[in-house]
């Protein structure tokens, strides 16, 4: 599948191959079509995101392989970090500050569990937060230039103190019916859990919807495309009228898809 011109992955030191690029690695199973995503959208970048090598293992931060291997149809081609830190929401997190840095840094923002609202443009201005117990207050500290390795800093303290609940308040509802790349199942609490659609495709004889779906999970570990088990095809059968929507490490209620 020809990859758009244009999408830039800010992560990567060099372009990774057409051919692993999740829309490559994964065709639209037979009789449907991918659904339209407007041209440089967050849902255009999800569908062309770099993946390892086929057959590549989900790790842990630590480098321990994943337990459940069998969930993991492909890796994405994106680190875990060296902490326990790039979880469920994080992931997602982590993802859509690099779609928001490769457009236009100064869009990159991030509000904590407890409402404050964490910009890039004022960390990298020298305006950070302190915590003392509940309570989360501005602090400075040296301004820089707005890199990528500033944008990595910066994620640190956003994923120690965001999560499913801050992410869940961040995000609108949307019917399931609707699901489109780039939308979000999420449960917000303690515990919690978020997945993300990567991407979705269509019957148009039949109307049935199918979606890929991504995530990382505790601890941090790579994000990695799902499948329910080995030999499982990836594209989840969309049920609006399901009274869960199952997926391998977590169940959702139908109504807990949302977008940014």
């Amino acid at each position: 599948m020809v990859q758009p011109g244009g999408l830039s992955y800010p992560w990567l030191t060099q372009p990774g191959p057409v051919g692993q690029s999740l829309a490559a690695r994964f065709p639209a199973p037979a009789g449907c079509r991918r659904v339209a995503v407007a041209a440089g959208s967050w849902g255009e970048w999800l569908r062309y995101l770099p993946l390892r090598p086929a057959g590549s293992k989900a790790r842990l931060y630590n480098g321990t392989p994943k337990a459940r291997a069998e969930v993991v149809a492909a890796v994405v081609d994106i680190d875990a970090g060296t902490q326990d830190l790039q979880q469920c929401a994080d992931a997602i997190i982590r993802l859509r500050a690099e779609y928001l840095f490769s457009h236009d840094p100064n869009k990159v923002h991030f509000h904590l569990t407890t409402g404050y609202d964490f910009w890039f443009s004022d960390y990298v201005a020298g305006k950070t937060f302190k915590v003392r117990g509940e309570d989360v207050t501005p602090a400075s500290r040296p301004a820089e230039a707005p890199t990528h390795a500033a944008l990595a800093r910066y994620l640190v303290p956003t994923f120690g103190y965001a999560g499913t609940l801050s992410l869940s308040r961040e995000l609108r509802p949307v019917p399931l019916a609707a699901v489109q790349p780039g939308q979000v199942l999420i449960h917000g609490g303690a515990p919690g859990h978020a997945v993300l659609v990567v991407d979705v495709v269509e019957n148009p004889a039949t109307h049935e919807k199918f979606m890929l779906l991504a995530q990382s999970y505790m601890p941090a570990q790579d994000i990695h495309v799902l499948r329910p088990d080995w030999n499982a095809s990836p594209w989840f059968r969309v049920d609006a009228e399901a009274s869960i929507v199952g997926t391998p490490e977590w169940s959702f209620a139908p109504d807990e898809l949302a977008q940014f």
